[in-house]
């Protein structure tokens, strides 16, 4: 059987990034220069107006040098996953 991990909460993850970046003291241009990303994507996806890929979430994970799980820490596996 093929256990596929829950979707992820979008306003949890949008929520974590902004902690995460008011808890460095960093402005959208600065988490822009250390992640690569544009600053219109940043706002973009705090304000939940898109979601970001994969490859977004990681290059934040990497600019807040978290692991990429640590933004999904609200995650529990569904019931019959230790089965």
């Amino acid at each position: 059987m093929t256990i596929f991990p829950p979707d992820p909460n979008l306003t949890a993850l949008r929520l974590e990034l902004g902690r995460l970046r008011g808890e460095r003291g960093w402005s959208y241009d600065q988490l822009a220069r250390r992640s690569g990303l544009a600053r219109r994507t940043l706002i973009e996806i705090e304000q939940g107006r898109t979601t970001g890929t994969l490859k977004t979430w990681h290059a934040l994970a990497h600019a807040l040098d978290i692991s990429i799980e640590h933004l999904c820490d609200g995650h529990t596996p569904p019931a019959d996953a230790a089965e």
